[in-house]
């Protein structure tokens, strides 16, 4: 009977534990901070955060790799297609369809950031 309670209590300490969503500063937050340091317009930050996203996108469609110096770095990877089959799950065999090949987006902070955490 005491470890059912204390299995119980266990199981509601990880339920409070989830992570709640972290909300990030958006395109305005990041011109107004940029502001103060510049000493451009609002108006003219907004276009170099636009023109930025958009030769990013054009980097990374065309090389496979993006970087931003002192942020971060965007990279493709080619993903295979996967076979249709039967595979081995948890210890039960499972039908798994078959996926075509795709290509994955992914960013990867610099040392800088990650030396933060």
């Amino acid at each position: 009977m005491k470890s059912m309670k204390a299995a119980m209590k266990s199981m509601k300490a990880m339920k409070s534990k989830k992570s709640k969503a972290m909300k990030s500063i958006g395109r305005g937050a990041i011109a107004d901070a940029l502001i103060g340091d510049s000493g451009l317009k609002r108006s003219q930050i907004m276009k170099i955060l636009n023109t930025l996203g958009e030769v990013g996108a054009k980097e990374v469609k065309s090389a496979g790799k993006f970087v931003l110096p002192g942020v971060c770095m965007i990279k493709t990877k080619q993903k295979p297609a996967t076979k249709a089959g039967k595979r081995m799950m948890f210890g039960k065999e499972v039908k798994v369809k078959a996926k075509p090949a795709k290509t994955v987006v992914k960013a990867f902070a610099v040392k800088a950031i990650k030396s933060q955490f």
